[in-house]
């Protein structure tokens, strides 16, 4: 395989890898998430304005990682600018409730269908995890039955199933008696009916509506209307992670969108505005488990205890509240899916030019690219793609990952995570040309050095899971 596109990743960056090499001595790990971590070594960021970003060596990306997808009117975008600066004189931090907290909850309540409270949090993380502490309160149960490949945050009782293989603990130093409140099964509408009815002990189902990893493996409305009757029926909450999907997919989210109402649902990114930030919101009766009684035992053993010194800080929600007013119009999330399905069009019609056995796919302003035709897949032509299933959609190699992220990094673009991203509001026609030309020399170099194969021509899209 040639190696000129690391060549030229590295010569790029003389000052990232500086940078990642004082960072090994003082970061555990070297980075501070694990998808930041990169070989021979990760960029470091400088500065980004709207859909651009430039790193400490002056390379300029069009990014599709917006943030971890936090940022859907673009990078700095000055009203959210504007918002925090007015809020930052009176004090960075109260430890205390303020008034812009109260009107940060009250426009989640009006845009979201399942927010009849807001409970705040620092992350899509700790939102899940309070989640199912509640869930397990008021169901009296003790388990959560989630679907392969969904991803929910890093927090043990979402410790298994997020990643092949599905059975196994997705990190070291989780009990195995919490592993054992965790029922990971294919997302098959069949096997969620035979696990309720087999399993009295499932408190909640919990899942990305969109699909596993924001729609890496699709999900339709119907499957997810569905999966409402069924929890319905048997006395389990429905949650919806929408830490991703919140406000992206409509000023309602997922759930706005396909007029489906969870039970509970979490928040994250979008809602703070590209700060920390989160929120768990549900129905009234389940959400007053957090109310004071004055009854000292019922608020000591019969109420949900949850702390948080960050919770809503003003910052945040200052930036928060400047965002959803964008966001509610349904303006930036037009323009978003706009630019995402010029983005996705081109790369199929790339593909499909180039004989790859690959497809882009998505939907919102979301994108996905899966190529099949890697050494060893077997795939001979683009009909090879047509699956549902979670371990190959989730099962590119690393090297083709690799190589795929870097291609475009040294041509100037720049994705969320594996072959995935997200665009948005500042994103124009200009960027969605650059990309694809990027994107053509990217495939044209992996299959020039046997990354991957090209092979027959076929035309089509995945199914959905139903």
């Amino acid at each position: 395989m040639s190696d000129n596109w690391l060549t030229s990743y590295v010569e790029r960056g003389p000052r990232s890898r500086e940078l990642f090499e004082q960072a090994k001595r003082n970061t555990a790990g070297g980075v501070g998430h694990d998808l930041r971590f990169a070989r021979p070594f990760p960029r470091y960021i400088d500065h980004a304005a709207g859909s651009r970003m430039w790193d400490t060596d002056g390379n300029e990306y069009i990014d599709y990682g917006m943030g971890n997808a936090a940022c859907l009117l673009g990078h700095s975008p000055p009203e959210v600018l504007d918002a925090v600066r007015e809020v930052i004189g009176r004090g960075l931090h109260f430890g205390l409730d303020h008034p812009v907290q109260v009107e940060w909850a009250g426009l989640i309540q009006r845009l979201i269908p399942s927010a009849e409270r807001v409970r705040f949090v620092n992350s899509g993380t700790e939102g899940t995890m309070l989640a199912l502490r509640v869930a397990r309160a008021f169901t009296r149960r003790t388990k959560v039955l989630r679907f392969e490949g969904h991803f929910s945050g890093w927090h043990d009782y979402v410790g298994r199933g997020a990643m092949p293989p599905y059975d196994r603990p997705t990190s070291a130093g989780i009990p195995p008696a919490t592993l054992d409140t965790i029922v990971v099964i294919p997302a098959g509408l069949d096997q969620v009916e035979e696990t309720l009815r087999g399993d009295p002990d499932i408190a909640a189902v919990m899942l990305e509506p969109s699909g596993a990893s924001w729609g890496r493996v699709p999900l339709t409305p119907e499957f997810n209307r569905e999966l409402r009757r069924l929890t319905a029926d048997h006395g389990v909450l429905l949650i919806y992670d929408e830490v991703i999907t919140g406000f992206r997919y409509s000023p309602g989210g997922y759930q706005g969108l396909v007029g489906i109402t969870p039970d509970m649902s979490v928040l994250g990114k979008i809602m703070a505005g590209g700060l920390p930030g989160g929120a768990l919101v549900g129905r009234a009766d389940i959400m007053s488990l957090f109310d004071f009684t004055g009854d000292p035992r019922h608020d000591r053993h019969g109420r949900i205890q949850h702390l948080g010194t960050f919770n809503a800080n003003p910052l945040s929600a200052a930036a928060g509240i400047a965002t959803l007013k964008q966001a509610a119009t349904g303006r930036p999330q037009a323009r978003a899916d706009r630019m995402a399905a010029l983005l996705r069009d081109g790369m199929e019609e790339i593909l499909e030019r180039e004989h790859v056995a690959g497809y882009a796919y998505g939907d919102s302003s979301g994108f996905h690219v899966y190529l099949e035709a890697h050494p060893g897949s077997g795939a001979t032509d683009r009909a090879a793609v047509r699956t549902t299933d979670a371990t190959r959609l989730k099962g590119i190699p690393g090297n083709v990952i690799t190589a795929f992220q870097k291609n475009l990094q040294i041509r100037g673009v720049d994705v969320l995570s594996f072959m995935a991203g997200v665009t948005s509001a500042a994103h124009s026609e200009e960027d969605i040309g650059e990309t694809l030309d990027a994107f053509q020399d990217t495939i044209r170099t992996m299959a020039s050095n046997k990354i991957i194969a090209r092979c027959g021509r076929w035309s089509g899209g995945i199914p959905a899971a139903d």
